[in-house]
């Protein structure tokens, strides 16, 4: 099985991508230079609004989740894991995590970056708060066979 979601955002000038273990896309639109870990606000979806087949696929520990970002011609993919464990509860936020844990914000775990592996010129073009970020996220059931 696989499911996509796109979701819209913007830059701000306080995005630090500095996080090493994790990077958000928030629904929130205010950032202090302290919420090190966020890339992009003013999301169209917040965890709780991802669609009912995006989180049916994504709750497999076989499924693959890759975070596609896109902001003025820069772009990074992320690969991440699904797990029987995710929630998709929060309203506002979606963090992918490197580690194994899992929470209501949590979108992906086991990630092969955080904010601070993202190409610095990618980071940049997040810096503008005109800047139009596309996520693309895909969820795909890998074969176990």
């Amino acid at each position: 099985m696989k499911a996509k979601e796109i979701i819209r955002a913007h830059g701000h000038s306080n995005v630090q991508s500095t996080n090493k273990t994790t990077f958000e896309i928030t629904r929130e639109t205010h950032l202090t230079k302290r919420g090190d870990c966020i890339i992009a606000l003013g999301a169209t979806k917040g965890a709780t609004n991802l669609n009912q087949r995006f989180k049916a696929v994504a709750r497999s520990q076989d499924t693959r989740i890759t975070i596609k970002i896109e902001a003025d011609r820069e772009e990074e993919t992320v690969t991440a894991w699904g797990n029987p464990g995710l929630l998709f509860t929060h309203p506002t936020d979606l963090v992918v995590r490197k580690s194994d844990y899992v929470c209501g914000r949590t979108l992906a775990i086991r990630a092969d970056k955080a904010a601070c592996d993202l190409s610095r010129k990618l980071v940049e073009k997040l810096r503008d708060p005109k800047a139009s970020v596309k996520i693309v996220l895909t969820a795909q059931e890998t074969d176990t066979t």
